[in-house]
């Protein structure tokens, strides 16, 4: 969920979109020469180098260049709040979050051999990945947040946080992310990526019934 959809890049202005592929170039830059020659080996003028880009110009995406291995895209998180709380009425807590999802997972397919290769340099790296895990945790909070406001509809949350529907509902729809990359990428000649997300939201939304014998 942390890399770049062509999908998400593709809204707002020019400057923007242009914004968001600079950033997308050094993030992939960043994890392809770390998948090549382990994250501590790679420096930020070797990153900016491949990505075409100067330092200073490295500098104003990421404030280290441990942040270009871990933290991909800043504003998928954003993006997805903004589409829950957008999301129609009528739709479920759970549909509003699997629809923000599936926006920002649009190019899964295509994505799949960078995200592979990023959770390989994070767990190669135990300080990377510690830091992937606290960005995934915060990543998860805000979601929660998003699914509070969501139903309170008054634009606060609670003073104790979001409570613990909206957390275990971001939680839950993590864990299905996960579980549909996981048996696609085993499976990837019997569906599309899509098809698997959408069948595991199926479920969820039936309440997990045991499949039948």
């Amino acid at each position: 969920m942390q890399l770049m959809s062509e999908k998400g890049a593709a809204g707002g202005g020019l400057r923007e979109r242009k914004k968001r592929a600079t950033r997308a170039a050094l993030a992939e830059a960043a994890v392809r020469l770390a998948a090549e020659h382990g994250a501590e080996k790679v420096t930020v003028e070797a990153i900016s180098a491949a990505a075409g880009v100067s330092v200073r110009t490295f500098f104003n995406y990421f404030d280290t260049r441990d942040d270009a291995f871990v933290v991909i895209d800043a504003d998928a998180g954003a993006r997805m709040r903004r589409a829950v709380l957008d999301a129609p009425a009528e739709l479920s807590p759970l549909a509003a979050l699997r629809e923000a999802m599936a926006a920002e997972l649009a190019e899964a397919e295509q994505q799949h051999e960078l995200w592979r290769l990023h959770a390989e340099v994070l767990h190669a790296s135990p300080h990377l990945l510690a830091r992937g895990v606290g960005a995934h945790m915060a990543a998860e909070a805000d979601l929660a947040d998003a699914i509070a406001l969501r139903l309170r509809g008054d634009g606060e949350t609670g003073g104790d946080g979001p409570g613990l529907y909206p957390r275990l509902l971001a939680a839950v729809a993590g864990a299905a992310v996960r579980t549909s990359m996981d048996h696609w990428s085993a499976h990837q000649e019997e569906a599309a990526f899509l098809d698997v997300f959408h069948e595991v939201f199926t479920l969820l939304a039936a309440g997990l019934p045991a499949p039948s014998a």
